[in-house]
């Protein structure tokens, strides 16, 4: 499997630019596996069947400057920022079951790498413990499946828990300590910091590397308006 690496830039790429640049490589390169990782500002992103005002208390979002997302594939809202780490796999496997099973196995190799024991679920989450640390979501392209996991090493948790709560639903101190009871961060089991987490990850996954062009980039940031149209967003 190769690493799909991008060309530096200093330029701040938001949650839309990735899932863009999934489909791009699954629509534009023969390559039969491919992986990258990625990290964004606060960032909620729902999924492709969910209606936006059920799933995110959109006034705590603009207070506290965290960008919305639709994503196309299904499953739930999850929350993501710097402190954790995003998962994006492109494959040719067009089976879903055996195409999760894969991937989520591919997670728990890096995991036991760092001497963590993990479960997986038939809701396709990593637990550690018994408390989640994963999720992941799916969906198809012609000839092209993709798969894409959050990974908590850390995370804002007053924005998890607010951002993906409706206002009127807002969670009393003792509903956010039960949240937090059925989740763990990665960062409580391992010494590694969250850069070499990843690299360890690479490292594991990765045998080779796909570099991207500036050329490919302006493609993928073309594709990327797909995901920025309000009509898509809002579903209107």
């Amino acid at each position: 499997m190769k690493y799909v690496s991008l060309p530096p830039t200093t330029e701040e790429r938001h949650l839309s630019f990735y899932l863009a640049m999934e489909e791009y490589l699954a629509r534009c390169t023969d390559e039969p596996d491919l992986l990258f990782l990625w990290q964004v500002e606060p960032t909620v992103i729902f999924g492709r069947n969910q209606q936006m005002e059920n799933e995110v208390n959109v006034e705590y979002c603009q207070q506290h400057g965290i960008e919305m997302y639709r994503r196309k594939s299904g499953g739930g809202c999850v929350y993501a920022d710097r402190d954790n780490v995003m998962f994006s796999y492109i494959t040719k496997d067009e089976e879903v079951g055996l195409t999760f099973s894969r991937f989520l196995g591919m997670l728990q190799l890096v995991l036991r790498k760092m001497d963590i024991q993990s479960t997986s679920t038939s809701h396709n989450d990593l637990l550690i413990d018994g408390r989640k640390v994963s999720g992941a979501a799916f969906y198809h392209l012609p000839g092209r499946s993709i798969v894409h996991a959050t990974m908590l090493y850390d995370t804002n948790m007053d924005h998890m828990l607010n951002a993906i709560t409706p206002a009127r639903q807002k969670l009393e101190a003792k509903g956010i300590k039960s949240v937090r009871q059925r989740i763990t961060l990665l960062k409580d089991h391992t010494s590694l910091s969250l850069d070499e987490f990843k690299q360890l990850a690479r490292q594991t996954l990765c045998t080779g590397e796909l570099k991207l062009a500036y050329d490919e980039v302006a493609a993928i940031k073309q594709l990327e308006q797909e995901y920025l149209r309000q009509e898509f967003i809002m579903r209107m």
